[in-house]
């Protein structure tokens, strides 16, 4: 890797630029992509998924990890020439034109694997959404985010960021934010600052049936986040449906702790 061109003088080559429909902001130092791989590894030879790799910085310091097989995937079509540059012949780099939101990961890898992207904007929180409740398990996620995205994804009961985000992806993860970027950061710049996120599923996942019972009841609560439960979940059995889980059918969803939701989510399924 140390034999290619710079980031920026390969997109000039290229002609290629961001485009806004797609939410591509381009990560071009290359000590940061590094840094973020060396956040998310070690991967002991296990493959690595990435989505949206643009003009490759990740994808670089991917390479250069212990990670095994490397399987992009990208929605772009302008960008599949200039990853495919990145390609040794050894057949480790895999490269697959697609939605990241259609994709079935399970198709992509053998055995266990991470995933490590620098998420486009526009499509962050619904891609976490289908990796944290869909068929196929990761053995961790380190995702970029908008920094306030990053932030509903570990928020704690109490905080202003708290809601259906934090308790789903807690439900399932191990969440903590593990770097910080500017707005500087990146080409071109957004209007927001950025952040890490390194999840690593739980042991005890909760079943797929207790998972969307959990997203009706976050849904409803959240939906209505300044009224009491008793009113927010009153289509779902309002007070007798706290009381069953024990919860005080006059509290906010804001003041639940994870366990109390799933407890809700339980007394859902009687």
């Amino acid at each position: 890797m140390t034999d290619l061109p710079s980031l920026r003088e390969t997109l000039d080559a290229h002609g290629l630029s961001a485009k806004k429909s797609f939410g591509q902001h381009f990560l071009l130092d290359l000590n940061v992509t590094r840094k973020i791989v060396r956040l998310a590894g070690p991967f002991d030879g296990r493959a690595v998924i990435e989505v949206g790799p643009g003009p490759g910085g990740l994808t670089r310091a991917l390479l250069e990890s212990d990670a095994g097989p490397v399987v992009l995937v990208e929605k772009d079509p302008r960008f599949i020439p200039l990853l495919s540059e990145l390609d040794d012949g050894s057949g480790r780099l895999s490269i697959v034109e697609a939605d990241a939101l259609k994709v079935r990961e399970a198709e992509l890898v053998q055995g266990p694997a991470h995933l490590v992207s620098n998420l486009p904007y526009n499509v962050g929180t619904a891609l976490l959404i289908k990796w944290l409740t869909g068929p196929w398990t990761p053995c961790a996620l380190t995702l970029m985010f908008q920094k306030e995205v990053a932030e509903r994804v570990v928020a704690a009961p109490g905080d202003d960021a708290y809601g259906r985000l934090a308790v789903i992806s807690q439900a399932v993860c191990a969440a903590r934010i593990v770097m910080h970027l500017p707005a500087a950061a990146f080409t071109p710049p957004p209007k927001v600052a950025s952040a890490v996120v390194h999840l690593v599923p739980l042991e005890q996942r909760p079943s797929p049936e207790r998972l969307k019972r959990l997203e009706r009841v976050t849904a409803a609560a959240f939906g209505q986040r300044r009224k009491m439960l008793r009113s927010s979940l009153k289509q779902l059995g309002g007070a007798a449906l706290c009381e069953a889980a024990g919860i005080e059918p006059d509290a906010r969803a804001e003041t639940i702790d994870i366990a109390g939701f799933l407890r809700l989510a339980d007394a859902l399924s009687q």
